[in-house]
Parts: C-alpha cells; structure tokens; sequence
C-alpha cells in the first residue's frame, strides 16, 4: 500500500506519469520548465524592482529591519509571473483539474500578499483566505488521505496554514527564505522525477527556477525583497507539493519525508512559538528577533554565514528524505526518531541564546550605556 498520509486525493499519485510520453521526452520537459523559470526569474526580478521603486513598494529601514536603506517589495510578484507562466506554458497540464487548483489557490494567497504588503492586513483576513486556498485543493482532490473522514480535511488544512505561514515567519534575513525554498523545492523534484510523478515534477521544476532566479538579487545584501507576496505563495506552493508527493514504498515511513523535507522552516516556527509563549508573547502578531537566523548570528555566525548554515541543514535534511524513500518500517522510524531527537536538543540549546531585544541583551545595552550628567540650570 503506497503512502497514505500525504497523497494527491484519488487520483493514484504514485503512477503519476506522462502519458504518452517516455523519461526522455519527461525529463526535457522539466528542463524546458526549470531553465524558462529561471530566465524568467532572471530578467523579470529587475522589472518588479524598477515597478516597486515606481509604485512605492519598498521596506523603509528601521525598527527590527536591519537593511539600511529602503528595499523594493514586489520580488514575490516575480516568483509568481515566472512559475506560472513557465509552467503553462511547457507543461502538457497533465491532470488540469488538479493544476488549476493549486494555481487558484497559490494566486489566492499571493493577492493577499500583496494586499498585506500594501497595507497590512488584519491576521484573521490572512487566515481566512488561506483556509479557503486550502479549501481549493480539498474540492479538486489534492489533501491528506490517512483515514477517509473529515479529519483529513482538517489535517490538510492545518498543513497549508502551517506551512504558508512558515515559509512566511522564515523570511527575516537576507535570501533565507526563498533559498531555504529552492533547496526544499530541488528536492521535492528530485522526490518526484524518481518516482515518476509527473504534475509534482513538474511543478517542483517551475518553483525551483523561480526561486533560483530571484535568489540572484535576494541573496546578502539583498536588492529587492519577496515581501509577503512570494512567502506566503512559495509556503503555499511546498504545502500542496508535500500533500501530493506518493511512493510505492509499502511500509508506511514514506509519510515523514515532506515533513523533513520542511524542517528547517517548521523548526523555526516552533521555537518563535515556544520563545513567544514563554515570554507572554502573542506568537502570531509580535514580530521580532528570535527567529532561529537571529540566534545563530547571535552565536557569532554573520548573516551570510547563518544563511549558508540554514541552507546545508535544509540539504541534509532532505537527502535524509531520499534515504526514506528506501527505507526499511525500522531504518525509517529510528531515522525520523534520531531526526526528531536532535531537533529537540537543538530547540532547547537555541531557547537559551540571548538574541538582540532578549531580556538580558536589554539590561547588558542599558549597563552598557552611560547615563547623563544631570544639567544643572
């Protein structure tokens, strides 16, 4: 019995080739996908950096925003442009309703991206159009398949919100979260074309284009941010790729694989989370900086240096998905086991770094600072 947690509805994912077509004619259709999103991302990012500058769009310097000088925003719109247009117009649209549904749902989000970066919107506004994104995918058969009932539907839409939001609270340093997104995307491909899945492949090709292409001006010092535009569509875009990847490894360990593949992204929620709480914090609207780059750079690391490190965790993580592809009941649970073991060593050790705006940063900077002579009249 193929995996069932993660799967494409009915439609059987795990013999989800190209009609008609052999691995040759396949794979030169991903490479025509890939390299059209990727010139695409090339040259269209510059545009949406001259269209933002144009239109106002640019992250002003400031308050927990560490660039020094105004950042154009409309990078997401060019991730966006570049996927879709790659994809339509290379890929055969092997199983459109499907296609359609992720493209609706990915177009969603990104419009309240770009709503939010306009002008910020209230988070139960956000919440509500990525429960209907999710939603979107549930009616074309795109959703978890663990056991037939409404709590799939529920898992699935848990999994999109998770997600998208965590690919959206990873983009707090240069290049991070959309380079976190091309390695988990290489990977969801690599996952895909092994296994014959055609639409995931093909899909996982236009994303990791994209991505690379704008991570060309994104990366440290950035020139153009994604803004809440690319975040939220990359979360989205690896949700749904998560849902649909299947394996016709029968011994049921194949489930975890997109949650590895994602680790670094979900790793961070959870310790902004569990930091949050602790400090009585509303882990959802209080932005700061004890995100899981803050506290590497915190450790003596250089933003580029966090950045690089996060990228090797996301490859490391994902080749242990390949292994889990092949993995015996007992190799892959003991895997995930160690994998889990060591990301709760790692949250508990990084939960003690004191990161800047932390309690005792605060009283270290106040000792610090002299205070001033009283002036007498």
């Amino acid at each position: 019995m193929a995996n069932r947690f993660f799967s494409g509805g009915k439609s059987d994912e795990s013999r989800d080739h190209h009609s008609g077509a052999g691995d040759e004619q396949a794979v030169s259709t991903y490479m025509l996908i890939f390299v059209a999103a990727l010139v695409l991302g090339l040259t269209g990012t510059p545009v949406a950096r001259r269209l933002a500058l144009r239109w106002g769009l640019v992250k002003q310097p400031g308050g927990r925003h560490q660039h020094a000088r105004p950042v154009p925003m409309l990078g997401g719109a060019a991730i966006y442009v570049a996927f879709v247009i790659a994809l339509l117009a290379f890929s055969d649209r092997y199983n459109v309703s499907q296609l359609i549904a992720i493209l609706l749902g990915a177009t969603l989000v990104s419009f309240l991206g770009v709503w939010d970066d306009r002008s910020e919107l209230r988070p139960l506004l956000k919440l509500a159009g990525q429960v209907a994104a999710a939603v979107v995918l549930i009616i074309a058969g795109v959703r978890v398949d663990l056991a037939a009932t409404w709590f799939d539907y529920l898992i699935t839409i848990v999994w999109v919100i998770g997600i998208t939001n965590a690919l959206n609270l990873l983009d707090n340093m240069d290049g991070l979260s959309s380079g976190v997104a091309t390695v988990a995307a290489a990977f969801f491909f690599l996952l895909a074309a092994i296994s014959g899945q055609y639409l995931v492949a093909s899909l996982a090709a236009a994303l990791l284009g994209a991505c690379l292409g704008f991570l060309r001006y994104n990366f440290n010092p950035a020139s153009i941010f994604m803004g809440d535009t690319g975040s939220l569509f990359l979360g989205f875009m690896l949700a749904a790729l998560g849902i649909k990847l299947r394996f016709d490894n029968a011994l049921a360990v194949t489930w975890m694989i997109p949650i590895i593949v994602l680790g670094v992204p979900i790793f961070d929620t959870t310790l902004v989370t569990i930091s949050r709480l602790r400090r009585r914090l509303n882990p959802l609207t209080t932005p700061g900086n004890d995100h899981l780059s803050h506290r590497l750079v915190a450790l003596g690391m250089t933003h580029r240096e966090a950045v690089l490190t996060l990228y090797l965790v996301c490859g490391a993580l994902g080749m242990v998905g390949i292994f889990l592809t092949e993995a015996s009941r007992v190799e892959g649970y003991v895997t995930g086991a160690a994998v889990l073991a060591i990301a709760a060593v790692a949250l508990v050790a990084l939960e003690t770094v004191e990161f800047e705006g932390s309690r005792p940063w605060r009283q270290r900077q106040e000792r610090a600072v002299p205070s001033e002579p009283v002036r007498r009249a």
